[in-house]
């Protein structure tokens, strides 16, 4: 009798802890600097799709690189989904990031990382914002290297110097071209006494209402005044306010040359942590984000680029073949060289 107690004990001390394991396996915890206005429906497919528990914990890239270090190994995160390159890239400099299999960093059609330790989502691309009121487009330059030039602007253009997207812009031109040519570009800049503003949607509005006359900004803002974008998708959590969107705003997108700095694509991507208890759940998560459906949801609901071929675009976004063509190419993780920018900057004058 005591010895079928014993067996009794350890089977049901077995299929407990088979239990547990599984229900601990089954979970997936996800660190994400995209806002969670944006993400919240592709994590709800996944879940109805896969029957995964997926957690997701919400921050800016800083916020959540910043608790990953305090955390260290004992961090719950299975997978980190930036909202830059540079974030990503100094997760990996860190020694946070393992190395993903061909079979997923492969699927991208563009924007792969060098590193093979994450995999792109989607990409923005930096734009020349104008009022086709006050501007004609064959008046602006072919490369933004020569807006400095145009004195006639003088005034009546507009930038956002502190907003994360320009130091991107900024780090790129200087590892584009080096460190002197990007100071001389913003010091020429400012000889046109261009107009500040803290985020690109005040800018947009500024450029409709007549105050400056075109601004540089990133594609999807002009996207939203006139067709409509998700609440809380743009970095700075601002709206196109009670009228919505109108497809007749006076306000259009101008691109530079094919291959110029002033396109550049700036790429979000996701990417496994060594933290994470179930691999394969997370890149589960990584290739359903590369799935047609995730990619199409990307650029019909939230007007950012797919990083795959074969996603449909709405009728108003450049194709994704001419859209491939605007930005240099350049490697995405040297974005993480925000510091020697802010150095940049400050030598400028210009924070």
């Amino acid at each position: 009798m005591k010895y079928l107690l014993k067996v009794f004990v350890a089977v049901l001390t077995f299929f407990l802890i088979s239990s547990c394991s599984q229900s601990s396996s089954d979970q997936l915890v996800v660190y994400s600097g995209r806002s969670q206005a944006l993400v919240k429906k592709l994590v709800s497919d996944f879940k109805e799709q896969t029957g995964i528990d997926i957690q997701v914990r919400y921050g800016n890239d800083a916020e959540l690189l910043a608790v990953l270090n305090e955390e260290g190994e004992q961090s719950p995160a299975d997978v980190y989904w930036a909202n830059t390159t540079g974030a990503l890239a100094q997760a990996n400099e860190q020694g946070m990031l393992t190395t993903l299999p061909d079979s997923l960093t492969k699927k991208p059609d563009a924007y792969q990382s060098a590193s093979g330790k994450w995999v792109p989502v989607t990409a923005r691309f930096r734009v020349l914002a104008y009022n086709p009121e006050t501007i004609n487009p064959e008046d602006l330059p072919s490369s933004v290297l020569d807006l400095p030039k145009m004195d006639k602007f003088e005034g009546r253009i507009g930038w956002t110097p502190t907003y994360s997207s320009f130091y991107d812009f900024i780090t790129a031109l200087r590892l584009t071209e080096d460190n002197e040519t990007a100071k001389k570009w913003l010091l020429n800049m400012q000889l046109l006494d261009p107009k500040a503003y803290s985020s690109n949607t005040p800018m947009v509005q500024a450029i409709m209402a007549g105050e400056i006359d075109l601004g540089l900004t990133n594609h999807y803002y002009v996207i939203q005044t006139k067709h409509g974008g998700k609440e809380g998708y743009f970095e700075d959590h601002e709206h196109y306010g009670e009228k919505g969107p109108n497809p007749d705003a006076n306000i259009e997108t101008y691109h530079f040359d094919n291959g110029d700095i002033g396109n550049l694509a700036l790429v979000t991507g996701v990417s496994q942590l060594k933290t994470a208890d179930n691999p394969e759940l997370a890149q589960k998560f990584m290739s359903f984000l590369l799935s047609k459906k995730a990619q199409e949801y990307a650029a019909q609901s939230v007007n950012e680029y797919p990083v795959t071929e074969k996603a449909k675009l709405p009728d108003y976004m450049l194709e994704s073949k001419e859209a491939l063509k605007l930005s240099p190419n350049y490697d995405y993780e040297q974005l993480k060289q925000l510091e020697g920018t802010l150095n940049l900057l400050r030598e400028a004058g210009i924070i």
